[in-house]
């Protein structure tokens, strides 16, 4: 069995795509506003992709650097600043900040209107209870990323490895709407690879580089992987992607790779549709941030 490549930058492509005509329509350009404290390499990358795509969509994008050295007062005096200016319909809180900021207070400061992350409490609960506004983005683009290949999620049983506020538990939520039968599973559960193999749907969210791998996967199953995590040795690199010169080639020159929470040469021989690390659910995440924006601008329009 080979499985099919469920190709997230071509799915994130669309929606951006199809967006267009609802910018257009809007008596001006939506406004999206990003807080970016410290100087943690990882999130400049998320940033600078999420600023591009605003850019290419013609939205209004807005970049707010904080030093690493700042506090929590400071943080709420931008957010409460941007809540108040009409042309920001969507404010990002870019995490991880700081350690000496409370992150949990500085989400909820942020007006759930503007809230474009969907992690705000109050959206977190029309979530839980079906009510409209924003969703989680992640989560939000797995779904659609199934919906656009045609996979089918009612009736079947899905396993969510991994029970984080922005991924896990909104990603259950959001297959318990669609019909889906959902287990969640987490570093405590016991027999995990038994749980897993249930899975007809199979969604890695914990944050552990390969942790998933042949045990874990029923064959048939749809494989999507959340993980993005860095490989530094090169033994690593020659284990995981065996004879993928492309790998190599990027580890030699970058000193690391990416791979997810899913050995990649498990999902290829077993799983029937899998998303690659990276280009799988990445792009996804950001398309569905500019679809919030967009929707955030329309609504208060």
């Amino acid at each position: 069995m080979s499985a099919k490549l469920l190709d997230g930058a071509s799915a994130g492509a669309a929606i951006r795509a199809e967006l267009q005509s609802r910018v257009r329509a809007l008596p001006r350009p939506p406004g999206l506003a990003v807080i970016l404290a410290g100087d943690n390499a990882g999130s400049e990358s998320y940033v600078r992709a999420k600023i591009k795509a605003a850019g290419e969509l013609g939205l209004l994008s807005e970049l707010i650097r904080l030093p690493a050295k700042l506090t929590t007062p400071d943080v709420l005096a931008h957010i409460a600043d941007l809540n108040h200016r009409p042309e920001i319909d969507g404010i990002l809180v870019q995490l991880p900040l700081p350690p000496q900021v409370d992150a949990a207070a500085a989400l909820l400061a942020v007006d759930p209107a503007k809230d474009v992350d969907g992690f705000h409490p109050l959206n977190l609960g029309n979530l839980v209870s079906h009510r409209p506004g924003p969703l989680p983005c992640t989560p939000a683009g797995i779904m659609e990323l199934l919906r656009r290949n045609e996979i089918a999620v009612e009736g079947r049983e899905a396993v969510v490895v991994g029970r984080s506020d922005i991924v896990g538990k909104p990603l259950a939520l959001l297959l318990l709407r669609a019909h889906a039968t959902v287990t969640i599973c987490h570093s405590r559960t016991p027999n995990l690879p038994e749980v897993c193999r249930r899975a007809e749907l199979l969604f890695a969210a914990i944050g552990r580089p390969a942790l998933l791998d042949e045990r874990h996967i029923r064959p048939g199953a749809v494989v999507v992987d959340v993980g993005v995590n860095a490989l530094t040795r090169r033994e690593d690199v020659e284990r995981y992607f065996p004879g993928d010169a492309k790998r190599l080639a990027e580890f030699e020159r970058r000193g690391r790779t990416l791979i997810g929470d899913v050995d990649p040469r498990a999902a290829a021989a077993l799983a029937s549709a899998a998303t690659p690390v990276p280009g799988g659910v990445g792009p996804l995440t950001v398309a569905m941030l500019m679809a919030n924006t967009v929707a955030a601008a329309e609504r208060r329009f």
